[in-house]
């Protein structure tokens, strides 16, 4: 989950980051030697030329001394030393400062790094189209999109990527491995799957295309045989940017039906803005049941309601979820269950409760850091937790083989029983 603002504070921390980023290719050096004072080594102060400090307000208690030690050491040292360029190892040094929160979701992103998650948000890019995350410092795809070549080639939610090409994924943060994945249109990348059915790890490959994200599909389907079709089918794919006009359109044509219940399928969507999951919330709630709190390190919380017309609200629905349900996917789900008591069908939700902020940098790097953990109406944290259905069903290898969908069908087995309430 992520939301689109320059927080003034990262903004504060962007500069001050930014005392990294300003080291100039002129003469630089630093002295360092010995002395004793009773007995006690004592360094006496680094000279740093050719680096300007901009920032005016750094902590006092802040001592980059060491940093210099090491970048000296570095230079006078290394093997390649040579070939070592000063922008690079500042982008690592800030890398590095943003890994020392040891939190998945906060990553810094170089101008080539942060030019691409521009791309892979506006919803088209090329890969093999599948968002992948960490679990247990094991790298995991969350969901396959439709219509993808990860799809197509049987990448299911909650498989764990061993390989990359024969390179190991064990400690690379996603971006690391999204780099490796990623490729132009028609070539080949070699994942090494484990997945539980699995006796051993299996090898599937997958020709890279350009991906375009689906958003939504929408269809009536029957309730009882011979009764015509009754049920409002919405399958939400994202939360995107056009998600909320596209339910929209959907929503009318539905309206139009008079449906008798609705299945809400949010199965394999691995989320996207917060302002799209509050708004489509609205369509199911009263205007101003609680959507979702977000709670931030201070404990200070800020509440979104509903604020929509709240059409459906009195239509008897059940929701779909599973293994690929995270983030925003999590949130709607989680506001139906607690405010309206609909029942939830399928798999445990991924467990993604946490909010992202970019804050930019002069040079066109960006920092994703998380800010804030989001709680369900009843205060319950979705972060590693997920959200348990209500009617646990598995979709087995047979199943997918014979093109069968066993969550489907429960899902319609129980608005049946809402409806006849």
């Amino acid at each position: 989950m992520f939301k689109f603002k320059i927080n003034k504070k990262y903004y504060q921390i962007g500069i001050f980051i930014v005392i990294l980023a300003i080291i100039g290719v002129g003469a630089f050096y630093y002295g360092y030697d010995y002395g004793y004072q009773e007995g006690v080594e004592k360094p006496k102060t680094l000279i740093i030329r050719g680096v300007a400090n901009l920032e005016k307000d750094k902590p006092e208690e802040v001592n980059f001394d060491v940093f210099w030690e090491a970048w000296q050491v570095l230079k006078d040292k290394y093997v390649g030393a040579d070939k070592l360029k000063a922008q690079d190892l500042v982008y690592g040094a800030v890398s590095g400062l943003v890994d020392s929160l040891n939190d998945p979701h906060s990553v810094f992103m170089p101008p080539t790094d942060a030019k691409k998650f521009s791309e892979d948000i506006s919803g088209e890019f090329s890969g093999v189209g599948m968002e992948i995350g960490i679990r247990n410092n094991q790298l995991v795809v969350i969901s396959p999109l439709k219509g993808t070549p990860a799809e197509k080639a049987g990448i299911l939610a909650g498989d764990k990527i061993l390989e990359v090409n024969s390179t190991s994924t064990e400690g690379l943060s996603v971006d690391e491995a999204v780099k490796l994945i990623r490729g132009p249109k028609g070539t080949k990348v070699i994942l090494t799957i484990m997945r539980d059915s699995f006796e051993k790890p299996k090898e599937i490959e997958v020709i890279r295309d350009v991906i375009q994200v689906p958003t939504l599909d929408f269809e009536m389907l029957a309730l009882r045989e011979a009764k015509g079709k009754d049920i409002a089918y919405f399958h939400l794919y994202n939360f995107y940017e056009n998600a909320p006009s596209l339910f929209y359109q959907s929503a009318i044509k539905a309206a139009l039906s008079s449906p008798k219940g609705i299945i809400f399928d949010l199965r394999n969507n691995p989320g996207g803005y917060l302002e799209a999951s509050v708004n489509i919330a609205g369509w199911f709630l009263n205007r101003g049941d609680l959507v979702v709190s977000e709670e931030f390190a201070s404990g200070q919380k800020q509440e979104f309601k509903a604020y929509g017309s709240g059409f459906f609200r009195n239509t008897p629905m059940v929701v779909l979820i599973n293994e690929g349900s995270a983030s925003a996917s999590e949130i709607l789900a989680g506001a139906l269950k607690d405010n309206k008591k609909v029942k939830l069908i399928g798999k445990k939700s991924f467990g993604k409760g946490t909010v992202q902020e970019l804050a930019s940098l002069r040079d066109g790097s960006q920092i994703k850091i998380t800010t804030a953990h989001w709680l369900m109406p009843k205060g319950q944290l979705i972060e590693k937790n997920g959200i348990t259905p209500d009617y646990e069903v598995e979709i087995t290898e047979e199943d997918l083989k014979n093109k069968k969908d066993p969550q489907l069908e429960k899902a319609i087995e129980i608005l049946k029983q809402e409806i006849d309430k």
